[in-house]
């Protein structure tokens, strides 16, 4: 009985390795992307290459102040694009002019690493920029001087994920790639050779 005990609890085991799948763009940076980066940068060592390593979501939401019910809409919003509830951002301070004081609900804020970092940064690239109206790629200018990328999204209807008939107001949305490269130009060669679809600069 003992060792049919240990054999079942080892399969168990076995077939909860065998489910987890490797995220395709997790594969992709460590079998194509550092080789290649590594050769055109001329690194020594591979473990230079820089990574992605973390994406922020982040949503602000002003009406909050008069409607309070809204910050739920965007918790509910965001946990179905990003897979991960988000935290809500309060007001650090009370300012009288925009009758907002210290504590309110101001915005919601998510943080993706590991492999949901990378699904999400797939169905990003695959979905839902494809998605935008007219779309005529990324600003290459919109990194901060140190390999990081901020994009702005005007509706989270871009996501397939999102349900038309249960939003209740179309939001925009900041997104985040925050990297470990040491320059914008080795954030943008990173996120080039990730897929994502930057417009030329002449």
């Amino acid at each position: 009985m003992a060792e049919l005990k240990v054999q079942s609890k080892t399969k168990k085991k076995e077939s909860k390795t065998k489910k987890r799948v490797v995220p395709r763009l997790k594969e992709k940076y460590k079998e194509e992307i550092i080789p290649a980066f590594t050769k055109e940068f001329s690194l020594k060592n591979s473990t230079e290459t820089p990574r992605i390593e973390k994406i922020v979501i982040n949503v602000g939401a002003g009406e909050a102040i008069q409607n309070p019910k809204a910050i739920d809409h965007i918790v509910e919003d965001i946990s179905v694009i990003a897979g991960q509830r988000p935290i809500v951002t309060r007001a650090k301070k009370s300012i009288a002019g925009f009758k907002i004081r210290q504590g309110n609900p101001i915005g919601c804020k998510v943080t993706l690493r590991g492999d949901r970092m990378y699904e999400f940064l797939d169905r990003l690239l695959s979905l839902a920029l494809p998605r935008i109206r007219d779309f005529r790629g990324l600003s290459p200018k919109s990194f901060d001087g140190q390999g990081n990328f901020t994009m702005g999204i005007d509706e989270q209807l871009i996501f397939p994920e999102v349900d038309y008939d249960k939003i209740d107001k179309i939001r925009g949305m900041d997104i985040t790639i925050v990297t470990t490269a040491k320059d914008d130009r080795q954030g943008f060669a990173l996120l080039k050779y990730f897929g994502f679809p930057f417009k030329k600069v002449s």
